[in-house]
């Protein structure tokens, strides 16, 4: 059975492509990761069970995707002070202070936030996707509360 590359981009593009931004800070930069993602899938075609394996298995390709380019030798990280984007929204001209702060947050806690709160996945789903248990999962995001709690002013 062949896949329909089409209809799996347009499902999935925008959460592939709010990822990569998180990681990458660069709308330009998260366009290329996400069309590597899906070249990817394109040049190595993939059964999947149903849509969320197909987009839990996108999700998994676009995190290491990244994580592989931000330790490349040739990348540098320069993002513009204009360039800003709302990832939850997909806007351009204004980032929205959580965001932000989720934005700042070390991978290790982005990863857990962004799975959880914007994806919906569950503790259990989220540590399968990222090969942890699903302890750390919990305490990650109780860090990255505590975390943003701090950053964002809160009491």
């Amino acid at each position: 059975m062949a896949i329909d590359l089409e209809a799996v981009f347009r499902r999935h593009f925008a959460t592939v492509y709010r990822l990569c931004y998180s990681y990458l800070g660069s709308a330009s930069d998260a366009e290329d990761a996400a069309q590597s993602v899906f070249l990817k899938l394109l040049n190595h075609p993939r059964e999947f069970a149903d849509s969320e394996h197909e987009k839990a298995w996108l999700i998994v390709c676009a995190s290491n995707h990244c994580k592989d380019e931000l330790k490349s030798a040739r990348r540098t990280r320069v993002v513009s002070m204009g360039e800003r984007l709302d990832a939850s929204l997909g806007a351009t001209d204004h980032l929205d202070e959580t965001i932000d702060a989720v934005l700042k947050l070390p991978p290790k806690y982005k990863d857990c936030v962004y799975l959880y709160y914007y994806e919906g996945y569950k503790t259990a789903e989220v540590a399968d996707m990222l090969g942890i248990p699903a302890s750390t999962v919990r305490n990650r995001l109780r860090k990255a509360r505590a975390l943003l709690k701090d950053s964002l002013g809160g009491s």
